[in-house]
């Protein structure tokens, strides 16, 4: 029996502006089961971190957020107040974040920070926060973990302070993680020692995972669905070897043309996409990546936002090249 634990339907990021709203994320469905990954793609400022904090409640300044339906077990999280929030977050939906520096505190032990939380969520003994705090630094690959409760975060490489920071993300033992660009700040090396963890402590501890990045490389690692995100809106959706083995939309290719590989050399260089990205609130009738698409069609995609349209199994993409096809159009 599947058991889904988080699915969204709609959901939408606005912010006030002169002339109305401005709308960052646009319209997002996704979902995700006990066990599952989840890999939200796109450039910067396509709308992934947003949907995270969407996620968590914490979406900064005066952001909107709407939906048809965002349930959390159960939970409509639209309806939550802030009391409803401070239960879910970090106790059942938690997060790695980006920059492991800024996301721990310089002047206080890794072992204060990590009982605290512990202690926030759970009635518990210091005593029993503590075995709980060594147990979390023990899943999150720590081979000492006692020794570092008493150490604080300029005492450690990136790599183990970001390994501190899935340790927070599991002490009250969560359903989800959402890992936003957990890696884009570590080395090679360390970056496929950070993914290989979160990908093992999914399947060990039954975990949902969020994975954020702009690197599809790094998707076919944690397997899953893949969300590809694009100005705010939802351009391709799939399994993530269907959506890497079957590139459809016009955006998606362009990120896999544009990643080094090991066959890229001067003979065989990198194809970058033309262009940036729209600002929020410029994006006008059509398609959104109408400007920088290669294949758009003048009259069709620069006027209507595409529908979208199953490519293969569980795999679709909002294109309207696919809609052409089956009418019998041209490209």
């Amino acid at each position: 029996m599947v058991d889904r634990v988080l699915n969204v339907e709609d959901m939408s990021v606005k912010y006030p502006g002169r002339g109305g709203l401005i709308t960052v994320v646009d319209q997002v469905s996704l979902s995700v089961d006990a066990g599952k990954s989840l890999v939200i793609a796109g450039e910067s400022g396509s709308g992934k971190s947003m949907i995270c904090q969407a996620l968590l409640g914490i979406v900064p300044g005066a952001g909107q957020v709407s939906g048809t339906r965002m349930d959390w077990r159960g939970k409509n999280l639209l309806e939550l107040d802030e009391a409803g929030w401070r239960s879910v977050r970090g106790s059942e939906i938690a997060m790695v974040f980006q920059d492991p520096t800024a996301a721990l505190n310089p002047l206080i032990t890794v072992g204060s920070q990590i009982i605290d939380v512990i202690r926030t969520h759970r009635r518990c003994s210091r005593s029993e926060a503590k075995n709980r705090a060594i147990e979390s630094l023990e899943l999150a690959g720590f081979s000492e973990p006692a020794q570092q409760l008493r150490r604080y975060p300029s005492e450690l490489s990136g790599g183990m302070r970001q390994r501190v920071a899935i340790a927070l993300a599991l002490c009250c033992e969560p359903s989800l993680i959402i890992a936003d660009e957990a890696t884009s700040n570590l080395d090679v090396s360390i970056q496929a020692k950070i993914v290989t963890l979160l990908h093992e402590l999914k399947d060990k501890l039954g975990l949902a995972l969020i994975f954020v990045t702009h690197d599809l490389g790094l998707a076919s690692e944690i397997g899953g669905d893949l969300l590809v995100m694009y100005a705010g809106s939802m351009v391709e959706y799939g399994p993530v070897q269907s959506v890497l083995d079957n590139p459809s939309h016009p955006y998606t290719i362009g990120l896999l043309q544009s990643a080094p590989t090991l066959h890229s050399t001067r003979d065989n260089p990198l194809k970058p996409i033309p262009g940036q990205p729209p600002r929020p609130g410029t994006i006008g009738t059509g398609a959104p990546f109408v400007e920088r698409c290669p294949v758009a069609v003048q009259g069709v995609c620069d006027r209507k936002r595409p529908t979208w349209t199953r490519v293969g199994a569980g795999h679709q993409v909002a294109c309207h090249r696919f809609a052409l096809d089956k009418e019998g159009g041209s490209l």
